[in-house]
């Protein structure tokens, strides 16, 4: 697969799915869904950065919990690969909140609440390429 738009996306494996120990079943997830993982890490964000990641959200009601809990403990970001890649992914994540999500996706099965869903997913391409970039440099994507 080349590098193209619409076959990377970005994602997070977020703070209560790292702390419950679930992140070895949702990375067997993404690849059994037919993701190549082009790039991984495991970080802590401080406020400050979780803050600059979702800085469009700012002024939300949700911005500061969501801030406050991203920078709680580690999660998982990654580079995702696939055709449509942005779809896939948050096909396979399922809806935002788990109670709505459709049975057998990652939220349904790992998720506890709105807040707390376990993971992230770009909603465009374009956003892929800016969260992506907001976590990677190029020599880390392999």
């Amino acid at each position: 697969m080349t590098e193209q738009a619409g076959n990377l996306t970005f994602a997070i494996i977020k703070p209560d799915a790292v702390r419950a120990g679930n992140t070895g079943k949702i990375v067997d997830r993404i690849i059994s869904g037919g993701f190549r993982i082009r790039a991984l890490k495991m970080i802590q964000q401080t406020r400050a950065q979780a803050e600059g990641f979702y800085e469009v959200h700012r002024g939300k009601p949700f911005f500061e919990g969501l801030t406050e809990f991203m920078s709680s403990a580690p999660c998982i970001v990654m580079v995702l690969e696939n055709d449509g890649a942005v779809k896939a992914w948050r096909d396979l994540m399922g809806a935002t909140d788990p109670a709505k999500a459709d049975a057998g996706t990652i939220r349904k099965q790992f998720g506890a609440s709105v807040g707390e869903n376990a993971t992230h997913g770009s909603d465009s391409d374009e956003n892929a390429a800016i969260e992506i970039a907001y976590f990677f440099n190029r020599l880390e994507i392999v």
